[in-house]
């Protein structure tokens, strides 16, 4: 792939509520927003259902369950790589926090490109958090995968 390439694969059916999910916008917007975070660097992103991600998610980090998005990062040294993004967990999370499944998506992709660029906020002093939220409010998105799983985990 071409250095700065971006490109965005749907594999699900476009029926039921995934009928209206528009494509060409989610195209648009991982292009700029990986631009904009990672610019030069080439992103695939594989937008599928929990299936696939289950299988991915038991194929390269040995857990049996599937995930809202996956990132593979490129080889050491290099920047960019691919994600993948379950549609299905989109939806369910989508409809919990009140927001469109697009709206979903593009948090998943901002979090996506945040860890091939190579932020992890599982290991990370909260870096990776900081940098989603400066990204979100940037992008215009609801709040992040990051942000979200800080205010679950807060007592109350």
């Amino acid at each position: 792939m071409p250095t700065g390439e971006v490109s965005i694969l749907f594999r699900y059916p476009a029926r039921g509520p995934f009928r209206a999910v528009r494509r060409r916008a989610l195209s648009e917007f991982l292009k700029a927003a990986a631009e904009r975070v990672m610019p030069g660097h080439p992103v695939t992103c594989l937008v599928t259902d929990d299936d696939e991600l289950q299988a991915l998610n038991r194929t390269f980090r040995k857990n049996d369950s599937p995930t809202d998005v996956l990132s593979f990062p490129s080889p050491e040294g290099a920047s960019g790589g691919e994600m993948a993004i379950s549609l299905d967990r989109a939806a369910a999370q989508a409809a919990g926090f009140g927001h469109s499944v697009e709206d979903e998506l593009r948090i998943l992709m901002l979090h996506g490109l945040l860890h091939l660029a190579g932020m992890d906020h599982e290991t990370d002093q909260g870096e990776m958090a900081r940098a989603e939220a400066l990204w979100r409010k940037r992008l215009k998105l609801p709040r992040g995968l990051v942000e979200r799983s800080l205010v679950e985990s807060s007592p109350v």
